[in-house]
């Protein structure tokens, strides 16, 4: 009777299969023979040949690490080998085959005898190329977006005290500085929309134009794409015009309008033309304001290019050329033109914004954002109740009396919808206030107002009265 067929090696397969699906190479050192035995796997990832060959006291497992790593390596592996019996570590590689450098990560652990004499070192080496140059490109992220970050701060510093040097007031200062601060936030979310590659032309004026004076203002012109400096530049350009236009200028009455055109030049830049008509006369302003100032001096410069104003009798007009660097290629997949709807005025506070002995919740993840709101609601005469700065301090404060609530929409990461399905189950109105743009951001299917930040306090109190009064 013939012997029963031999079981194969479970755990040596279920090994092999492991070191298959990490995409792990094998390699073994016997050091008395002083023989490496290189598996396929291994060859593939070092460029080493596969199979058994000379150790070379083990400086072939060196061979190939690069000049820069070879060193430090070296004294990583011996040392760790000697104190602790193991070791573990990163390195590149230039392979000798096509001269590529990959990064590997090794690890292996030391053989000895009963007396404590090494015999020989079993290890495995990993392809670690794709996670390095992942955490390249994350560290480089987050180096540019703190470079963009620091660069909108010192922008709005600049912003905020430009306007402050042309302005009588403080309610005048905070009007005019806070049209501005949403004219960056308009060009900061087409930007963030296009990946910060850049902004569409067109898409600059529907966000500047868009909601102001319903069928007073048109705009047209080619496919253009800007970068995002030229971007910015041409936002706040627009927002100045715009502004100007509605408190002195052809928006100002029923019959005006403002006609936006441009055209690329030879150069490769483009001409942009901002016409006033219908409006009442204009005359050459006696002051110079920061207005008139960014337009001159800011967007030229920012374009590359030039800016000139005139004041017509019949209406400003205002010519605004753009060299080539401030155009790039547009994106394959170009960001939908934003549709804007009407622009109601900023409400201020007054009696139908009333909020005494209403208990308001405020969930706002932002400290300074809660405490400008918890201020400024307090004034409008609100009993504040928070504010809650997590989803879970939010959600422990819900049974508590509660008249209305501002919502952020987003709070770390999490989505404040919790927040928002227990207070309508309840019947409590909220009101989001946001950074996120018309894309998304809110939570949806709820009947609530949403007000976009960089916005003020008054809107947010005006706001939450609206919905008091309703119910």
């Amino acid at each position: 009777m013939a012997p029963p067929a031999a079981e194969p090696n479970l755990d040596r397969e279920r090994l092999k299969l492991a070191l298959q699906s990490a995409r792990l190479g094998e390699y073994d050192w016997d050091m008395v023979a002083d023989v490496l035995h290189i598996s396929e796997r291994m060859a593939e990832i070092t460029d080493l040949p596969a199979g058994e060959v000379a150790a070379e006291k083990g400086d072939v497992l060196y061979r190939g690490v690069h000049p820069e790593d070879r060193d430090k390596t070296r004294k990583l592996m011996e040392r760790s080998l000697r104190a602790e019996g193991r070791f573990e570590v990163e390195y590149r590689r230039i392979r000798e085959g096509d001269g590529r450098v990959v990064w590997v990560r090794s690890s292996g652990i030391l053989v000895s005898d009963e007396k404590g004499r090494p015999l020989r070192v079993c290890g495995v080496t990993q392809d670690i190329s794709e996670r390095r140059a992942e955490e390249d490109r994350r560290r480089a992220l987050m180096l540019e977006l703190d470079h963009r970050v620091k660069n909108v701060l010192a922008a709005v510093q600049a912003l905020a005290q430009q306007t402050a040097k042309r302005t009588t007031s403080l309610d005048s200062f905070l009007k005019t500085f806070a049209g501005r601060l949403k004219s960056m936030a308009s060009a900061n979310e087409l930007l963030t929309a296009a990946r910060w590659r850049g902004a569409g032309v067109a898409h600059l004026a529907a966000a500047e134009l868009g909601g102001i004076a319903p069928g007073q203002t048109r705009w047209e012109g080619p496919e253009l794409f800007l970068t995002p400096r030229a971007a910015n530049a041409l936002s706040l350009a627009l927002h100045e015009l715009a502004t100007n236009a509605v408190k002195y200028g052809a928006l100002s009455v029923e019959n005006g309008r403002v006609d936006v055109r441009w055209a690329r030049i030879a150069d490769g830049g483009f001409e942009l033309f901002w016409t006033e008509s219908g409006g009442p006369p204009v005359s050459l302003p006696i002051h110079r304001g920061f207005g008139t100032t960014l337009l001159n001096q800011v967007t030229g410069r920012e374009l590359n290019g030039e800016a000139e104003v005139e004041y017509r009798r019949a209406g400003v007009s205002v010519r605004l050329r753009a060299g080539p660097a401030a155009v790039v290629e547009s994106p394959e997949l170009m960001p939908e033109t934003p549709v804007q709807e009407p622009i109601a005025p900023t409400p201020v506070i007054s009696g139908s914004t009333d909020l005494r002995g209403a208990r308001v919740l405020i969930v706002e993840d932002a400290v300074l954002l809660a405490l400008e709101l918890e201020t400024g609601l307090a004034e409008a005469g609100a009993e504040i109740v928070g504010p809650a700065y997590e989803l879970a301090e939010a959600m422990s404060l819900l049974d508590g009396p509660i008249d209305a609530a501002v919502l952020d929409a987003n709070l770390n990461g999490l989505s404040v919808t919790p927040v928002a399905e227990a207070l309508a189950a309840r019947g409590v109105p909220f009101v989001f206030a946001t950074g996120y743009g018309e894309a998304g951001g809110a939570p949806l299917g709820f009947d609530a107002p949403v007000i976009r930040k960089p916005y003020d306090v008054t809107q947010v109190a005006a706001a939450v009265a609206a919905l008091l009064a309703k119910t």
